[in-house]
C-alpha cells in the first residue's frame, strides 16, 4: 500500500507540473506584442490546393469565396485534386474556372488526404512552368475571408515559411455537437496556437487553411503517413527545429458534422491518429528535445504527452483513488475531494474558459448558451472515444459528409454584426 502511495503522489505530480505549464503558456494568449517587421516586401504567388472526394453540395462555394479574394488575381490559383470523385465535383470545379487534377486509387490504404496530396505535388513540383512561392491547403468544405491570401502574403514577407490560419465554424450552432466544435477550436486558437506564437514557441497545423512555401515541399515532398496528417506534418518541423506560424486574420470556415455518429468516427481517426504519431515520433520528439535543448521542442513533445498519455495517468490516479477508499484507506470525504479534483477541471472549467474566449474573441454569446452548457457532454464523449481507441488496432479513413452551402458573404455579414455587438 505505501508503493501504491508513492505511485500516487509521483503520478499527481506529474499531472500538477504539466497543468501548472499549460498554464503559464497560455497566459501569453492575453498578451498583444508588436507585429514582426517585414523582410521582403513583394507580391508572392500562391496556389489554393483543394483535396475533394464527392463534394458537390459545397466546393463551389469554396472556390467563389477564394476568387473574391482582396489579392491580384494573376497571383494566385485554385487548383482541385478530384480525389475518386463520382459526383459532379469535377465539372463544378472546371465549371467555376479552377483547375482540376484527377486522381484514381484503388488501395484502400491510399484513400486519404494524405496521400492525394503527396500525390498532387508529385504532379505540380514537376510541371516546367510551375512559379509558385507558397501553397495554401482547404478542405472542400471550407470558405474562405477575403483577406486569407494578403495575411498569409504578409507573414511570408516576414520570413516564416509554415503558417496556420484561424480555423472558425461555418455551422456554430446547429446543434450542441457543432457548438462543442466551436468552443473547442476557438479555445485552441486562442489559448494553443496564439499562446505559442506570442511565447516564440511552434503552434500546429491545424488540418485545413494552411500555407506552406513551395520550397519546403520541394525538398521533402509531402511525406505522411498517420491518419492525422497535419499532426505530423507539424511534429517533423519542430523536431528539425522549425518554428510554425499563425495568422489569426487568415479566417477560414469549416464545416462541422451534426449527427453524432459521424462526430464519434471523425474524432476516433484523429484519436486514432495522435496514437499513431504518438508510437511513431514520441522517441524522435525526446531526442531533439535533449539534443537542442530548445523549448519549442520540449513543448511539442509535451503535446503528444499531453494526449494519450496524460489521459491513461488519469484513469490510474482514478483506480488508485477507488483502491484506497474500498480498503478504507481513505474516507468518503476525501474520496469526493478527490474525484471532485477531476470533474471540475475537465468538465466545468472548460464551460468558464469557453465564455472567456468567446467574449475576447467577440463571439456572439447568446446562441452559443446551449451549446456552452452541454460542452462537458461533447467532452466527455471525447474521453469515451479515448479509452475505445487504446483498445483499437485499425481505423480506416470515413468521408464526413458535407451539406452545409453557405456563401462567404453570410459570414462576412456576420463577422460584420458581432463586431458591432461588442465593440
Amino acid at each position: 500500500m505505501q508503493f501504491l502511495y508513492f505511485l500516487q503522489q509521483t503520478l499527481v505530480w506529474l499531472l500538477t507540473i504539466f497543468w501548472i505549464y499549460q498554464l503559464i503558456i497560455s497566459a501569453y494568449a492575453l498578451i498583444k506584442f508588436k507585429d514582426k517587421p517585414l523582410i521582403t516586401n513583394i507580391n508572392h504567388k500562391f496556389l489554393a490546393i483543394i483535396p475533394a472526394y464527392n463534394e458537390e453540395a459545397v466546393i463551389g462555394n469554396l472556390i467563389e469565396s477564394l476568387k473574391q479574394q482582396n489579392y491580384p488575381k494573376d497571383k494566385y490559383e485554385i487548383y482541385v485534386i478530384a480525389d475518386n470523385c463520382t459526383d459532379n465535383t469535377e465539372q463544378i470545379a472546371r465549371d467555376l474556372g479552377a483547375k482540376v487534377f484527377v486522381r484514381h486509387e484503388t488501395d484502400p490504404k491510399l484513400k486519404n488526404k494524405g496521400a492525394a496530396l503527396r500525390k498532387f505535388f508529385s504532379f505540380i513540383l514537376n510541371k516546367k512552368d510551375f512559379d509558385y512561392d507558397a501553397f495554401c491547403i482547404f478542405d472542400s468544405d471550407n470558405i474562405v475571408d477575403s483577406e486569407f491570401f494578403k495575411v498569409m502574403n504578409k507573414h511570408l514577407n516576414q520570413g516564416e515559411d509554415v503558417v496556420q490560419g484561424y480555423r472558425d465554424i461555418k455551422n456554430p450552432d446547429d446543434n450542441w455537437i457543432t457548438a462543442g466544435y466551436a468552443i473547442f477550436y476557438w479555445t485552441m486558437n486562442r489559448f494553443y496556437h496564439l499562446a505559442r506564437y506570442n511565447a516564440g514557441l511552434s503552434p500546429l497545423i491545424n488540418g485545413t487553411g494552411f500555407m506552406v512555401r513551395s520550397d519546403i515541399i520541394k525538398e521533402t515532398g509531402w511525406q505522411t503517413d498517420t491518419l492525422t496528417e497535419d499532426i505530423e506534418f507539424s511534429l517533423k518541423r519542430i523536431i528539425s527545429g522549425n518554428k510554425l506560424g499563425w495568422a489569426a486574420d487568415a479566417i477560414v470556415y469549416d464545416e462541422q458534422p451534426v449527427d453524432f455518429k459521424a462526430s464519434w468516427n471523425q474524432r476516433t481517426r484523429w484519436t486514432m491518429g495522435h496514437i499513431q504519431c504518438l508510437k511513431e515520433y514520441t522517441k524522435s520528439l525526446s531526442d531533439a528535445a535533449l539534443e537542442k535543448r530548445t523549448l519549442m521542442n520540449l513543448d511539442g513533445l509535451l503535446y503528444m504527452l499531453g494526449s494519450i498519455p496524460m489521459f491513461i495517468i488519469t484513469i490510474f490516479l482514478l483506480l488508485i483513488n477507488a483502491v484506497f477508499y474500498l480498503t478504507k484507506g481513505m474516507t468518503t470525504a476525501a474520496f469526493t475531494i478527490n474525484i471532485l479534483k477531476y470533474i471540475v477541471p475537465t468538465f466545468i472549467l472548460p464551460i468558464f474558459t469557453g465564455l472567456v474566449v468567446m467574449i475576447i474573441d467577440k463571439k456572439p454569446v447568446k446562441p452559443m448558451a446551449k451549446g456552452l452548457l452541454l460542452f462537458p457532454l461533447f467532452l466527455g464523449s471525447w474521453l469515451l472515444i479515448n479509452f475505445g481507441c487504446l483498445f483499437k488496432k485499425n481505423v480506416t479513413w470515413q468521408k464526413i459528409e458535407h451539406t452545409k452551402s453557405v456563401k462567404i458573404d453570410k459570414m462576412d455579414t456576420n463577422k460584420s454584426k458581432s463586431h458591432k455587438q461588442t465593440s
